[in-house]
Parts: structure tokens; C-alpha cells; sequence
């Protein structure tokens, strides 16, 4: 069915849908600028610098703790840090796999082959970039030790069958929450599902420590003490007799000038999210009549943070493809993008096994059992690939913004409908 078009397309020379510049962030404010000065000046006052493992650090991991609904937070410098430090309190073997998502940020793949162990791609789930429990199942091996589940997008992966498949095996599973700061799934946040998650915590997530940072998260005690010394080269944190260091780490600490900055922030998250979420809600309903359009919003009983906003493109229903549809969405003043990254196997480090020197391990070391020089098949990336675009969405937008949004997607659906 062809719908009577809204105009010339931007693109071919008509007026533009939005003819302003987005709005700006303003992620940090007054309030945070205070907290900074706060530390200082008690700091001058005082004689004493400010470090880290401090009274603001601690308060600051209580309050990420608290939002959760409990449970206890270790503060760490980056979100890539985080997973690093959730994987080593597992105790995990090297030369093990880990499930890893087939698409995430670098940072969420690269410390398990750093631990010595194998990342293993689980495809996409069809129609989103989160990995399903059917993809996950597929790439369990007898060798798995670990999966880390990642909600791209701030989108709630589908963790009630994942979690199932893992716990009938035995394997741990770290929830990798780094762009899902207060997203649910069946009411509860994610980060409280996994046996350990890890949060980042940089200046372009919807909640940040400052520049850089993260937090992992957990319930488990045990767990929680074992991350406390992976964070911290190994300090006997926890244990009472200890005569030194107890393992061997790195120094991946937060510090409490950022922690004054996340104090700050947490308690603006909600607001954030709100008004995010009302946005996206806009865009979800203005868009709900689209033939070729439609929004990913997760599984059954997700509510997604919406650190970017996901539409697919029914290519049967269109007269072009991805790139020219977005091309022509972009024209009308939307900062769209075709697609969202690349999967880990296809970057150089991978490829060349670019960890330890010119060794290829932890591939190539006896000790691993599998198949070093395994291909892996992402047919669902591969056509959410040619279908699949996006739209950043943040807590300075309003829904001027939402309806803009909505009436590009469908104007330009108009004219390239069948």
C-alpha cells in the first residue's frame, strides 16, 4: 500500500523537517561543579589530599549499592575495568571460554582474552543487537566458564532464559550494564540478575563519575570481597590474617573526586530517565502507524534505559536500502546513523591475535583445548546489519525533539514505500 507523500524529500532539494541544531547535554551542572569545590575546599582547609578508597569513594558505592535495591558496589576507573574485575572475582580458568556479545563496545571483549581465556561471539537475536538465549545455547561449549550479557542500546537483553541455560550448566554470567544505567526487566534493574555486573560510568552514559569511571556490582559477599582485591592489586580486602597482597592485579581504582561528581548524579538519574523515556514513548507512539519502520523495545517485560533508540527497516516494504534511508533521514536535520558497530571478530586484534607479543594466545597455547583457528557465522548480524539504524537519545531532549523524530521517519517512509 502507498501512502500520499509529505513533501519533497530534503534530499532532492525540500525544506527540511528540522532546521535547528539538537540540543545539548548539560550532563553535569551547578550541582556537580558545588561538589567539586566542596572536596577541594575541604581538602585546603584540612592539609589533607583528597585519594581514593576515602569516605566519598565509599559513600558513593553505598548509594549505587541503595539504588539497585541493595547488594554492594566497588568503584573502578573505567567500564572496560569493570568487566575485567567482575571476570577475575570469578575465579575463572584461563584458556576457558567466555560468551561475550557478538557486537559491544571493545571494552566489553577485550579483558577476557587479557585473562588469558577465548571469547566466544553469540550472535545477535533477530530484529535487535542483544544476544538471545537461542544464540547463547549455540556457542556453549564444554570449555564455557563464564558469559557476559550486554544491554545494548540501555535494552534488556532476554535474561530470564539466558540465566536458565547457564544455571542448568553451571556457568556464571556477568550482566555487562554499561549502557543500561536504570533499565528494568519484569520490574527489576538490570545488574541485580547475573551473579556480578559491571556498570561504566564515563561522560557519555546516562550516568557518569565524571570523565571516566565504573562500578561492579553484586550481591554475593564473597564475590563482592574478591572484586575489592581484583580492583586493587590484590589487597587482602575482607580477609582477616592476610601477610600481603593475596593475587595478583592491577590498580583500577575510582577515586573521591569522581565519587563526588556520581553522588551527584545519582540522584539526577531518575529525572534523567524520566524525561528520556518520555521522549522515546513519543517517538514509539507518533511512529506506531509506519508500514516499513518499527522500534526495537526489547523482550516481554523490558523497559529500556534508551541510550539510543533502535528501528528496523523492513526492506520489503521500501524501494532502497539502509544506507539511502538513513541518508535521506540525516538530510532532514536527524542525527540518524546506519549502523552501530562491527562485531569484535572482524576488528585487527582479533584477527591477528594482537594480546601477548607475536604468541597468538591465549588461542594458540596447548593448554586450550578448542579450535584456535574457528570461524564464527553471524547470520543475524548480518541482516540486522542491512536493516537495522539508530538514533542517540539523551536527557537534554524534549518532545519537540520526539516529534521531529517521528514525522522524518515518516516522511521519508513515505517516499520510499512500495
Amino acid at each position: 500500500m502507498t501512502t500520499r507523500p509529505r513533501g519533497e524529500l530534503a534530499i532532492k532539494g525540500g525544506p527540511r523537517v528540522r532546521k535547528e541544531p539538537m540540543p545539548p547535554r548539560h550532563l553535569f551542572g551547578e550541582e556537580e561543579k558545588r561538589a567539586v569545590i566542596a572536596l577541594f575546599d575541604k581538602s585546603i582547609e584540612t592539609g589533607e589530599a583528597f585519594s581514593y578508597n576515602g569516605p566519598e569513594e565509599e559513600a558513593y558505592c553505598k548509594q549505587f549499592a541503595a539504588f539497585l535495591g541493595g547488594g554492594q558496589a566497588d568503584a573502578v576507573n573505567s567500564g572496560t575495568s569493570a568487566v575485567y574485575v567482575a571476570l577475575r572475582a570469578l575465579d575463572i580458568e584461563p584458556f576457558t571460554e567466555v560468551i561475550v556479545p557478538s557486537v559491544s563496545d571493545m571494552g566489553g571483549v577485550m579483558p577476557v582474552p587479557l585473562m588469558n581465556c577465548i571469547p566466544v561471539p553469540a550472535d545477535c537475536a533477530p530484529g535487535t543487537y542483544n544476544m538471545g538465549p537461542e544464540q547463547v545455547e549455540k556457542a556453549i561449549t564444554e570449555r564455557t566458564s563464564a558469559i557476559v550479557v550486554a544491554h545494548i542500546a540501555g535494552t534488556p537483553a532476554d535474561l530470564g532464559p539466558i540465566l536458565e541455560i547457564a544455571r542448568s550448566r553451571g556457568i556464571k554470567v556477568v550482566e555487562d550494564c554499561a549502557q543500561a544505567h536504570g533499565a528494568r526487566y519484569n520490574g527489576e534493574y538490570v545488574g541485580t540478575f547475573g551473579d556480578i555486573a559491571a556498570f561504566s560510568t564515563m561522560s557519555g552514559k546516562h550516568h557518569a563519575t565524571a570523565a571516566q569511571g565504573g562500578v561492579v556490582y553484586t550481591r554475593n559477599e564473597a564475590l563482592y570481597w574478591k572484586s575489592r582485591r581484583c580492583s586493587d592489586r590484590g589487597k587482602p580486602f575482607g580477609l582477616e590474617e592476610a601477610e600481603g597482597n593475596v593475587t595478583c592485579s592491577l590498580n583500577l581504582n575510582l577515586n573521591d573526586l569522581s565519587a563526588v561528581v556520581g553522588m551527584v548524579q545519582l540522584k539526577k538519574l531518575p529525572g534523567m530517565l524520566e524525561r528520556i523515556r518520555l521522549v522515546a514513548q513519543k517517538v514509539i507512539d507518533r511512529c506506531e502507524p509506519l508500514q516499513a519502520v518499527s522500534i526495537d523495545q526489547g523482550p516481554p517485560g523490558a523497559e529500556s534505559a534508551f541510550w539510543f533508540m533502535v528501528f528496523r527497516l523492513d526492506l520489503d516494504k521500501v524501494s532502497c536500502d539502509l544506507d539511502t534511508f538513513v541518508e535521506a533521514l540525516r538530510a532532514e536535520g536527524l542525527p540518524f546513523s546506519a549502523h552501530y558497530t562491527t562485531p569484535f571478530i572482524q576488528h585487527p586484534w582479533f584477527k591477528n591475535r594482537a594480546v601477548f607479543g607475536n604468541s597468538g594466545y591465549p588461542w594458540t597455547c596447548p593448554l586450550y583445548t578448542g579450535d584456535p583457528n574457528r570461524r564464527y557465522e553471524l547470520p543475524n548480524w548480518k541482516a540486522n546489519n542491512r536493516s537495522l539504524f539508530l538514533i542517540k537519545i539523551h536527557e537534554g531532549m524534549t518532545l519537540r525533539e520526539a516529534e521531529d523524530i517521528a514525522e522524518a521517519l515518516a516522511k521519508v517512509e513515505a517516499a520510499f514505500l512500495k
